[in-house]
């Protein structure tokens, strides 16, 4: 069996996860990329006038444990059906995604370093670690440009689910880390270090 190596990619929503990814696709563009968005259980019921009657900020909003069966799957050199989720109408599509193995694979999401089955598939652990205005300010831009929200019920998540739900479940997961990068992609040192991890893995393909 080939080896498959995972890097796990976590922190607080607007950390900037999806920059750290696009660094290592600079280097190493053949890899799997899992985020973990796309296994939230649905809740179409939720719109703008009752974004917080269902908390997504909690680990029992995403579907763990097809995200554990689908990581197991590559790590065993398996092809996996990603789901895909629609992040307007808060539910799963009908529609999955094929996905081939490969040396490496990327996971990203707010979660991924909470549930311990999930935690020990991985073989790096990073937690982005951004200033919580600069992480709001890219949340609110966010979900009103490309998820047609609106700005009081941006801010009413935020207070009522989102702050609290890092503080409780995120945050608490940096103690796990084994790499934490400041500012995201504005940190240069640190996300050398990464991409010598990552050269090495795409050598020995």
């Amino acid at each position: 069996m080939r080896d498959v190596k995972i890097i796990g990619i976590t922190g607080g929503s607007g950390s900037g996860k999806s920059t750290i990814v696009r660094r290592i696709e600079e280097v190493c563009p053949d890899f799997v990329f899992i985020p973990q968005d796309n296994y939230y259980k649905s809740a179409s019921f939720v719109s703008n006038k009752n974004i917080t009657d269902y908390n997504f900020d909690r680990p029992d909003a995403i579907d763990s444990e097809l995200f554990f069966e689908h990581l197991s799957a590559l790590k065993q050199w398996k092809s996996i059906e990603m789901p895909q989720y629609d992040f307007v109408h808060h539910s799963r599509e009908d529609r999955t995604v094929h996905l081939d193995p490969a040396p490496l694979v990327i996971v990203e999401g707010l979660m991924i370093l909470y549930e311990p089955e999930i935690r020990n598939l991985l073989d790096l652990k990073i937690y982005v670690d951004t200033p919580d205005d600069i992480r709001f300010i890219r949340r609110l831009l966010r979900d009103i440009n490309e998820r047609g929200r609106t700005l009081d019920s941006v801010v009413k998540q935020y207070l009522n689910a989102v702050r609290p739900g890092h503080a409780s479940f995120i945050e608490p997961t940096k103690e796990y880390a084994d790499l934490i990068i400041p500012e995201g992609g504005q940190n240069e040192n640190a996300l050398q270090v990464l991409i010598t991890f990552v050269k090495e893995i795409s050598k020995r393909d």
